[in-house]
């Protein structure tokens, strides 16, 4: 029978933690993105009410450029469109890749500083109750 599993303890411990990384890099991305599309919401809610011909300008490319509120108004709501439908792929791979960390953690026995802590402390207490 092939198995995958590390036969070693610092390489469970590595897999872990580079699982661990894999997600904070996940979740800095979803939240900028997040906030880009609420800056997209923000300007397309702007925008919305105003005279189609209005002036408006655009940084693009590090170039400000001048439009009409009409030329604009399209292509902020695709770029929001477009961020939404990036964060949602990026919020499954998170939750795939959390599973997966949580089952690693499970598989191999994982106990975080604070669980163990928090189990030494238990543990600690019950002795002292029994004494």
């Amino acid at each position: 029978m092939a198995t995958e599993e590390p036969i070693d303890e610092n390489a469970v411990i590595a897999k872990y933690k580079e699982l661990q990384n894999e997600c904070s890099s996940l979740i800095t991305k979803i939240t900028e993105l997040e906030v880009d599309r609420n800056e997209h919401k923000l300007v397309e809610e702007t925008l919305a009410p105003l005279d189609p011909t209005r002036r408006a300008f655009r940084l693009i490319g590090g170039v400000l450029v001048e439009r009409t509120v009409a030329e604009v108004l399209p292509s902020i709501t695709s770029n929001k469109n477009n961020l939404d439908a990036v964060i949602k792929q990026l919020e499954s791979r998170l939750d795939i890749k959390q599973k997966e960390t949580a089952q690693w953690k499970v598989k191999y026995n994982i106990k975080t500083a604070e669980e163990a802590g928090a189990i030494q402390k238990q543990q600690m207490s019950s002795a002292a109750g029994t004494s």
